[in-house]
């Protein structure tokens, strides 16, 4: 498992094109529960907006194991891989 794990997050960083913010996001949050487990940190003050929407998507995955989270993280990049292009391996 770690290893697909290992594998997503580096996929992840040369999909041809950049997904939106939104699916970045989940990108973002499941990566943290996977890696660090529930949302640990206060949340970012009000004007650091970039730091509140990954707090925000971090804590939306809250109470998923590390294991669970893995599983969605590796789904998730596999979808965006079909949905935004991959470059393929020759």
């Amino acid at each position: 498992m770690n290893e697909a794990f290992e594998r997503a997050v580096e996929d992840v960083k040369v999909l041809k094109q950049r997904p939106g913010y939104g699916v970045l996001g989940d990108v973002y949050g499941l990566y943290k529960q996977a890696t660090v487990g529930d949302v640990n940190i206060e949340r970012p003050a009000f004007f650091d907006l970039p730091g509140r929407g990954k707090w925000d998507a971090w804590s939306k995955k809250k109470g998923l194991s590390k294991e669970e989270a893995m599983i969605a993280y590796i789904d998730l990049v596999e979808d965006l891989k079909e949905r935004y292009g991959f470059p393929e391996i020759m």
